[in-house]
């Protein structure tokens, strides 16, 4: 499942990574199914509880949006045991993002949510990537230390 070409990250986004699993999301089941792996990946790998909880919350987020505004995605996640750091990649083929500030803001929503999804996601992850084309679709990279 490559990455548009849009969207994509290379190897210097990714440094050692190395690939654990790919999802298509299309439900809200798909959702949850990668939530529940990202917290299974992180506790074999040594993460706390807290780490856990707020990452998977995190990634819970990304997920959801890509099945509420662009009618599903993709899903990768990744690990360095080196670095002890675990990466995922959601990516979509919906509208875009047409102001990226502005969709991090607390309180801004473009659906009938409360607005805190994408702000919130960035806030639990260590690192928070987005890409977005408008017309093309959306790509967030999300990392956090193990």
């Amino acid at each position: 499942m490559p990455l548009p070409s849009y969207a994509a990250f290379d190897e210097k986004d990714l440094g050692a990574q190395v690939l654990l699993s790919q999802y298509k999301l299309r439900t809200s089941g798909d959702a949850v199914t990668v939530r529940q792996d990202v917290a299974r990946y992180m506790k074999e790998h040594g993460a706390t509880a807290l780490s856990v909880t707020r990452f998977a919350t995190a990634v819970s987020e990304i997920a959801r949006n890509a099945i509420v505004h662009a009618g599903g995605g993709e899903f990768s996640i990744y690990v360095d045991p080196r670095a002890k750091q675990l990466t995922v990649v959601c990516w979509d083929k919906g509208p875009g993002i047409e102001d990226v500030e502005l969709a991090l803001t607390d309180g801004y929503t473009s659906g009938g949510g409360l607005g805190r999804g994408l702000g919130g996601a960035k806030r639990l992850a260590k690192i928070f990537e987005i890409r977005t084309a408008i017309g093309r679709g959306t790509s967030v990279l999300m990392s956090v230390n193990l």
